[in-house]
């Protein structure tokens, strides 16, 4: 098996590392994985592309690359540029260090490469390690992701649900913020939705006068609805959530049609 692994985080984050021994795992004796990461951090750039400019591209080991580019970029790259058209079998993007469950997954550039790579046609996982209270003093915070990674990832391949339709389906995988020995197994969830918890900006005043602002985030551990990702997460979980790139609200297009007939 080829397996493509990328990030939002750069190509030097530890989740990276994790997530290239998952791949390695994964892949077995006779398989590959490949790296195509961002150069420098690429958090909440969603699925950005560098449609507008040129990216460079780095190889710096063996099938180790960086592009200096958003995370779909780098699973572009990885497919017309690295491996020459020759399509990886699985993407692989994170493991992200923070959550993107509920709203952050519109924000994502962790959920933006498998989105890409769903787009291209290929399998895809998104993976990413809830940080919290319990994984602060941890030697490896990325500790749940680390040793339950691998089964999760198989356990989509082997019984997954994978379709051929334009609008591919991709796997969004959140680790809870606890231990690995305190992760109390999978639960598929819905996408959820923390109120008020929404990004927002705050002005400061630089030294020479001028006015910058910064984009702040919610509060991560504001649950969302039963049965949906951040509440399982809260709860030792592992949530994975299957999903589309098609943003149609399909439940309402009948009912909007009657509207303006």
């Amino acid at each position: 098996m080829r397996i493509l692994i990328t990030n939002d985080d750069g190509i030097n984050a530890p989740g990276l590392e994790v997530l290239h021994r998952i791949a390695t795992e994964i892949a077995g004796p006779s398989g590959e994985v490949w790296t195509v990461a961002p150069a420098f951090e690429q958090s909440g750039v969603g699925h950005c592309i560098s449609y507008t400019h040129p990216m460079m591209i780095a190889k710096l080991g063996e099938r180790r690359f960086a592009a200096e580019g958003s995370p779909a970029d780098c699973v572009l790259a990885a497919i017309y540029d690295v491996l020459q058209g020759a399509k990886p079998d699985l993407v692989l993007s994170g493991v992200n260090r923070g959550n993107n469950a509920g709203e952050n997954v519109l924000y994502s550039g962790t959920i933006g490469g498998a989105m890409e790579a769903a787009l291209q046609g290929l399998h895809a996982i998104a993976l990413s390690q809830f940080m919290g209270p319990a994984t602060e003093d941890l030697a490896d915070p990325f500790e749940a992701a680390a040793q339950h990674g691998t089964a999760v990832v198989r356990a989509l391949l082997d019984r997954g649900l994978w379709t051929q339709d334009d609008y591919r389906l991709f796997y969004n995988v959140n680790f809870p913020p606890v231990p690995a020995a305190r992760v109390r197994g999978m639960k598929v969830a819905a996408q959820g939705f923390r109120r008020g918890s929404s990004f927002s900006c705050e002005a400061q005043q630089s030294p020479s006068g001028r006015k910058f602002l910064w984009i702040k985030g919610g509060p991560q551990h504001a649950s969302t609805q039963p049965g949906t990702d951040v509440a399982a997460n809260l709860d030792g979980h592992i949530a994975v959530t299957p999903m589309r790139a098609d943003l149609t609200a399909h439940d309402l297009l009948s009912d909007l049609e009657a509207r303006l007939a």
